[in-house]
Protein backbone atom coordinates (compact mmCIF):
# COMPACT_ATOMS: atom_id res chain seq x y z
CA UNK A 1 0.00 0.00 0.00
CA UNK A 2 2.74 2.67 0.67
CA UNK A 3 4.35 1.47 -2.35
CA UNK A 4 1.37 2.21 -4.07
CA UNK A 5 0.96 5.77 -2.39
CA UNK A 6 4.66 6.36 -3.63
CA UNK A 7 3.83 5.83 -7.16
CA UNK A 8 0.39 7.55 -7.15
CA UNK A 9 2.73 10.53 -5.70
CA UNK A 10 4.63 10.64 -9.46
CA UNK A 11 1.91 9.99 -11.32
CA UNK A 12 -0.93 12.21 -10.03
CA UNK A 13 1.22 15.43 -10.55
CA UNK A 14 1.82 14.08 -14.21
CA UNK A 15 -1.70 14.17 -15.31
CA UNK A 16 -1.98 17.31 -12.88
CA UNK A 17 0.53 19.25 -15.27
CA UNK A 18 -0.61 17.52 -18.83
CA UNK A 19 -4.41 18.43 -17.68
CA UNK A 20 -3.32 22.33 -17.71
CA UNK A 21 -1.48 22.51 -20.78
CA UNK A 22 -4.67 20.59 -22.16
CA UNK A 23 -7.29 23.55 -20.96
CA UNK A 24 -4.77 26.20 -22.02
CA UNK A 25 -4.49 24.48 -25.07
CA UNK A 26 -8.49 24.20 -25.43
CA UNK A 27 -8.86 28.22 -24.85
CA UNK A 28 -5.58 29.68 -26.57
CA UNK A 29 -4.61 27.05 -29.13
CA UNK A 30 -0.67 28.16 -28.82
CA UNK A 31 2.17 27.42 -31.46
CA UNK A 32 4.10 25.02 -29.18
CA UNK A 33 7.06 24.33 -32.13
CA UNK A 34 9.09 26.89 -31.01
CA UNK A 35 9.27 25.43 -27.44
CA UNK A 36 9.81 22.09 -29.01
CA UNK A 37 13.41 23.02 -30.50
CA UNK A 38 14.66 24.58 -27.56
CA UNK A 39 13.55 21.83 -25.57
CA UNK A 40 15.58 19.05 -27.65
CA UNK A 41 18.23 22.06 -28.42
CA UNK A 42 18.72 23.30 -25.06
CA UNK A 43 17.19 21.77 -22.15
CA UNK A 44 17.47 17.82 -22.80
CA UNK A 45 20.89 18.40 -23.36
CA UNK A 46 21.62 19.95 -19.69
CA UNK A 47 19.29 17.15 -18.20
CA UNK A 48 21.25 14.83 -19.79
CA UNK A 49 24.84 15.96 -19.36
CA UNK A 50 23.54 17.00 -15.43
CA UNK A 51 22.95 13.16 -15.08
CA UNK A 52 25.77 11.68 -16.02
CA UNK A 53 28.09 14.52 -15.12
CA UNK A 54 27.02 13.78 -11.48
CA UNK A 55 29.47 13.05 -9.03
CA UNK A 56 27.42 10.67 -7.65
CA UNK A 57 27.57 8.26 -11.00
CA UNK A 58 30.33 5.94 -11.48
CA UNK A 59 29.69 4.87 -14.64
CA UNK A 60 31.73 1.24 -14.67
CA UNK A 61 29.79 0.33 -11.75
CA UNK A 62 26.47 0.02 -14.32
CA UNK A 63 27.75 -2.06 -17.45
CA UNK A 64 25.66 -4.61 -16.97
CA UNK A 65 22.24 -2.66 -16.86
CA UNK A 66 23.60 -0.63 -19.97
CA UNK A 67 23.96 -3.72 -21.58
CA UNK A 68 20.29 -5.26 -20.75
CA UNK A 69 18.69 -1.79 -21.39
CA UNK A 70 20.24 -1.54 -25.09
CA UNK A 71 18.68 -5.38 -25.33
CA UNK A 72 15.30 -4.18 -24.08
CA UNK A 73 15.18 -1.11 -26.39
CA UNK A 74 16.35 -3.32 -29.32
CA UNK A 75 14.22 -6.00 -28.74
CA UNK A 76 11.37 -3.81 -27.94
CA UNK A 77 11.70 -2.70 -31.37
CA UNK A 78 12.43 -5.68 -33.79
CA UNK A 79 9.19 -6.90 -31.90
CA UNK A 80 6.81 -3.69 -32.67
CA UNK A 81 7.51 -3.59 -36.17
CA UNK A 82 5.64 -6.66 -37.24
CA UNK A 83 3.39 -5.70 -34.38
CA UNK A 84 2.40 -1.88 -36.09
CA UNK A 85 1.97 -4.13 -39.30
CA UNK A 86 -0.25 -6.39 -38.18
CA UNK A 87 -2.78 -3.63 -36.52
CA UNK A 88 -2.51 -1.24 -39.25
CA UNK A 89 -0.48 1.89 -37.50
CA UNK A 90 2.46 3.44 -39.05
CA UNK A 91 5.66 2.13 -37.73
CA UNK A 92 7.42 5.14 -37.78
CA UNK A 93 4.82 5.92 -35.20
CA UNK A 94 4.32 2.56 -33.27
CA UNK A 95 8.05 0.98 -33.06
CA UNK A 96 9.65 4.72 -31.15
CA UNK A 97 7.24 4.70 -28.71
CA UNK A 98 7.35 1.16 -27.65
CA UNK A 99 10.98 1.00 -27.74
CA UNK A 100 11.70 3.91 -25.28
CA UNK A 101 10.13 4.90 -22.27
CA UNK A 102 9.60 7.39 -19.95
CA UNK A 103 12.65 6.70 -17.82
CA UNK A 104 13.72 9.98 -16.87
CA UNK A 105 11.21 12.11 -15.70
CA UNK A 106 8.98 8.90 -14.01
CA UNK A 107 11.63 6.01 -14.18
CA UNK A 108 14.28 8.31 -12.16
CA UNK A 109 12.15 9.38 -9.18
CA UNK A 110 10.42 5.68 -9.09
CA UNK A 111 13.92 4.33 -8.62
CA UNK A 112 14.47 6.42 -6.21
CA UNK A 113 11.09 5.67 -4.05
CA UNK A 114 11.33 2.13 -4.89
CA UNK A 115 15.26 1.20 -4.52
CA UNK A 116 16.96 4.45 -2.48
CA UNK A 117 19.39 6.90 -3.27
CA UNK A 118 22.35 4.56 -2.92
CA UNK A 119 20.79 2.66 -5.94
CA UNK A 120 19.72 5.74 -8.04
CA UNK A 121 23.25 5.68 -10.58
CA UNK A 122 21.23 2.44 -12.29
CA UNK A 123 18.46 4.49 -12.95
CA UNK A 124 20.77 7.41 -14.36
CA UNK A 125 23.21 4.93 -15.86
CA UNK A 126 19.32 3.24 -18.07
CA UNK A 127 18.69 6.57 -18.29
CA UNK A 128 22.03 7.54 -20.47
CA UNK A 129 21.55 4.61 -23.12
CA UNK A 130 18.50 5.18 -23.25
CA UNK A 131 18.70 9.05 -24.28
CA UNK A 132 22.31 7.77 -26.56
CA UNK A 133 19.99 5.38 -29.00
CA UNK A 134 17.14 7.60 -28.48
CA UNK A 135 18.76 10.35 -30.38
CA UNK A 136 20.15 8.28 -32.70
CA UNK A 137 18.40 5.25 -33.84
CA UNK A 138 14.71 6.24 -32.30
CA UNK A 139 14.80 9.54 -34.26
CA UNK A 140 16.28 7.77 -37.85
CA UNK A 141 13.18 5.59 -37.25
CA UNK A 142 11.11 8.27 -36.46
CA UNK A 143 11.57 9.98 -39.68
CA UNK A 144 13.98 9.29 -42.53
CA UNK A 145 14.22 13.14 -42.97
CA UNK A 146 16.36 12.99 -39.67
CA UNK A 147 20.13 13.12 -40.95
CA UNK A 148 22.77 11.20 -39.06
CA UNK A 149 25.00 13.76 -39.44
CA UNK A 150 23.08 16.49 -37.73
CA UNK A 151 22.09 13.39 -35.10
CA UNK A 152 25.51 12.69 -34.00
CA UNK A 153 26.26 16.86 -33.76
CA UNK A 154 23.15 17.42 -31.89
CA UNK A 155 23.42 19.72 -28.72
CA UNK A 156 22.00 16.38 -27.25
CA UNK A 157 24.39 13.75 -28.32
CA UNK A 158 27.50 16.11 -27.56
CA UNK A 159 25.93 16.45 -24.18
CA UNK A 160 25.85 12.55 -23.82
CA UNK A 161 29.15 12.05 -25.11
CA UNK A 162 30.64 14.66 -22.95
CA UNK A 163 28.45 13.30 -20.00
CA UNK A 164 30.03 9.78 -20.51
CA UNK A 165 33.52 11.07 -20.80
CA UNK A 166 32.91 13.33 -17.11
CA UNK A 167 31.56 9.70 -15.93
CA UNK A 168 34.79 8.35 -16.55
CA UNK A 169 37.39 10.75 -16.19
CA UNK A 170 35.49 12.40 -13.07
CA UNK A 171 36.59 15.79 -15.04
CA UNK A 172 33.39 18.07 -14.62
CA UNK A 173 32.98 21.56 -14.59
CA UNK A 174 32.80 23.48 -10.82
CA UNK A 175 29.97 22.50 -8.81
CA UNK A 176 28.56 26.38 -9.51
CA UNK A 177 27.72 26.03 -13.30
CA UNK A 178 26.58 22.17 -12.83
CA UNK A 179 23.78 23.41 -10.44
CA UNK A 180 23.14 26.01 -13.13
CA UNK A 181 22.90 23.34 -15.93
CA UNK A 182 21.01 20.78 -13.99
CA UNK A 183 18.20 23.71 -12.93
CA UNK A 184 17.85 24.65 -16.48
CA UNK A 185 17.30 20.16 -17.44
CA UNK A 186 14.69 20.35 -14.65
CA UNK A 187 12.55 23.04 -16.14
CA UNK A 188 12.32 20.59 -18.94
CA UNK A 189 10.32 18.07 -17.50
CA UNK A 190 7.18 20.16 -16.46
CA UNK A 191 7.17 21.99 -19.90
CA UNK A 192 7.36 18.80 -21.63
CA UNK A 193 4.69 17.86 -19.97
CA UNK A 194 2.55 20.45 -20.59
CA UNK A 195 3.24 20.75 -24.07
CA UNK A 196 1.64 17.54 -23.94
CA UNK A 197 -1.37 18.50 -22.67
CA UNK A 198 -1.27 21.31 -25.42
CA UNK A 199 -0.95 18.49 -27.87
CA UNK A 200 -3.63 16.77 -26.79
CA UNK A 201 -6.19 19.10 -27.44
CA UNK A 202 -6.04 17.48 -31.55
CA UNK A 203 -6.87 14.33 -30.29
CA UNK A 204 -9.28 12.17 -32.56
CA UNK A 205 -11.83 8.93 -31.69
CA UNK A 206 -9.27 7.44 -34.05
CA UNK A 207 -6.37 8.79 -32.35
CA UNK A 208 -7.62 6.93 -28.77
CA UNK A 209 -7.60 3.54 -30.68
CA UNK A 210 -4.19 3.73 -31.56
CA UNK A 211 -2.87 5.38 -28.36
CA UNK A 212 -3.97 2.01 -26.46
CA UNK A 213 -2.11 -0.23 -28.60
CA UNK A 214 1.16 1.91 -28.11
CA UNK A 215 0.16 2.09 -24.22
CA UNK A 216 -0.52 -1.80 -24.04
CA UNK A 217 2.53 -2.67 -25.99
CA UNK A 218 5.31 -0.62 -24.32
CA UNK A 219 4.95 -2.28 -20.87
CA UNK A 220 3.87 -5.75 -21.85
CA UNK A 221 6.81 -6.18 -24.25
CA UNK A 222 9.18 -4.56 -22.35
CA UNK A 223 8.66 -7.23 -19.77
CA UNK A 224 8.07 -10.11 -22.04
CA UNK A 225 11.32 -9.40 -22.76
CA UNK A 226 12.71 -8.09 -19.58
CA UNK A 227 11.83 -11.55 -17.46
CA UNK A 228 13.84 -13.79 -19.42
CA UNK A 229 17.16 -11.29 -20.25
CA UNK A 230 17.06 -11.08 -16.63
CA UNK A 231 17.00 -14.86 -15.79
CA UNK A 232 19.58 -14.77 -18.71
CA UNK A 233 22.39 -12.02 -17.37
CA UNK A 234 22.10 -13.78 -13.85
CA UNK A 235 20.22 -10.81 -12.28
CA UNK A 236 19.01 -10.41 -8.66
CA UNK A 237 17.57 -8.26 -5.75
CA UNK A 238 18.18 -4.49 -6.76
CA UNK A 239 19.43 -5.03 -10.55
CA UNK A 240 16.52 -7.35 -11.20
CA UNK A 241 14.12 -4.79 -9.85
CA UNK A 242 15.76 -1.95 -11.49
CA UNK A 243 15.86 -3.80 -15.22
CA UNK A 244 11.86 -4.85 -14.22
CA UNK A 245 11.12 -1.40 -13.27
CA UNK A 246 12.72 -0.27 -16.48
CA UNK A 247 10.77 -2.88 -19.08
CA UNK A 248 7.80 -1.43 -17.48
CA UNK A 249 7.49 2.29 -17.96
CA UNK A 250 5.16 4.01 -20.36
CA UNK A 251 6.27 5.47 -23.51
CA UNK A 252 8.82 8.47 -23.17
CA UNK A 253 7.46 11.88 -23.28
CA UNK A 254 10.56 13.06 -25.13
CA UNK A 255 9.07 10.90 -28.31
CA UNK A 256 6.40 13.33 -28.27
CA UNK A 257 9.00 16.10 -28.95
CA UNK A 258 10.50 13.99 -31.72
CA UNK A 259 6.88 13.60 -33.34
CA UNK A 260 6.41 16.85 -33.45
CA UNK A 261 9.92 18.02 -34.40
CA UNK A 262 9.05 15.66 -37.73
CA UNK A 263 5.62 15.82 -37.75
CA UNK A 264 4.92 12.13 -37.13
CA UNK A 265 1.35 12.02 -36.11
CA UNK A 266 2.27 13.67 -32.92
CA UNK A 267 -0.96 13.56 -32.02
CA UNK A 268 -1.35 9.63 -31.99
CA UNK A 269 1.97 9.73 -29.96
CA UNK A 270 0.34 12.14 -27.30
CA UNK A 271 -2.31 9.83 -26.51
CA UNK A 272 -0.38 6.76 -26.40
CA UNK A 273 2.17 8.58 -24.21
CA UNK A 274 -0.88 9.54 -21.97
CA UNK A 275 -2.95 6.31 -21.57
CA UNK A 276 0.60 4.70 -21.10
CA UNK A 277 1.20 6.59 -17.96
CA UNK A 278 -2.49 5.86 -16.92
CA UNK A 279 -1.66 2.58 -17.48
CA UNK A 280 1.29 2.91 -15.53
CA UNK A 281 -0.28 2.39 -12.33
CA UNK A 282 -0.97 -1.25 -13.24
CA UNK A 283 2.11 -2.14 -14.78
CA UNK A 284 4.49 -0.48 -12.80
CA UNK A 285 3.19 -2.02 -9.41
CA UNK A 286 3.16 -5.50 -11.68
CA UNK A 287 6.83 -5.10 -12.26
CA UNK A 288 7.98 -4.82 -8.47
CA UNK A 289 6.20 -7.86 -7.40
CA UNK A 290 8.14 -9.41 -10.56
CA UNK A 291 10.75 -8.56 -8.98
CA UNK A 292 10.74 -9.99 -5.49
Amino acid sequence: MELLQRIAQVIIPVFFIVGIGYFYGRRHAPDMSVFSRIALDVLAPMLVYSALASRDFHLMDHLPLLLGGAILIVGGGLIAWPLARLFGAQPRTLVPVVMFNNCGNMGLPLALLAFGPEYLGAAVALFSISNLLHFSVGARITSSHAQTRDLLLSPLMLATALGFASALTEIRPPEVLLSGMRLLGDAMLPLMLFSLGVRLTALTRSGVAIGMLGALARPILGLMIGLPLAWAMGMEGVVKGQVLLFAALPPAVMQYMLAERYNQEPEKVAAMILLGNVLSVIFVPLALVMAQ
